[in-house]
């Protein structure tokens, strides 16, 4: 199934791992998306196998099956799902505008060199 820009139901920490080995590589199996994940996070197969059905319940993943298993593949685009996210956090935390962010993280020494400079590139292009 081709991606969509259709935003599912939030998706928790745990399932967005999931949805990274999938935008990553995909159609997967369970075990699969398991050999991606499972090890740096301590899951086992019936863990992923939870977060696969959660996600494909919130219609963020589409199955298709493969002999006695089911092939994985997910169903929006990741820079859909960055961008919604994006706005979203900006939205809850910053009152809907991104200037108190880049304030914010100015501020906390969370920007590096290269992230101002990539940002000034970024809005003298905008401003162009």
């Amino acid at each position: 199934m081709s991606e969509t820009s259709e935003q599912p139901e939030r998706i928790s920490d745990a399932e967005h791992a999931v949805m990274e080995a999938l935008w990553r590589r995909s159609p997967l199996t369970a075990q699969e998306v398991c050999d991606e994940v499972c090890g740096p996070r301590g899951w086992s197969l019936a863990t992923v196998k939870t977060l696969l059905s959660r996600l494909v319940v919130k219609q963020a993943l589409a199955t298709e099956p493969d002999g006695k298993r089911f092939l994985y593949s997910p169903r929006i685009a990741r820079s859909d799902y960055v961008g919604t996210e994006s706005r979203r956090l900006v939205d809850r935390l910053f009152g809907g505008r991104a200037a108190p962010l880049f304030a914010h993280l100015a501020r906390a020494e969370a920007l590096t060199q290269d992230d101002i400079a990539e940002i000034e590139a970024l809005l003298k292009e905008l401003k162009s």
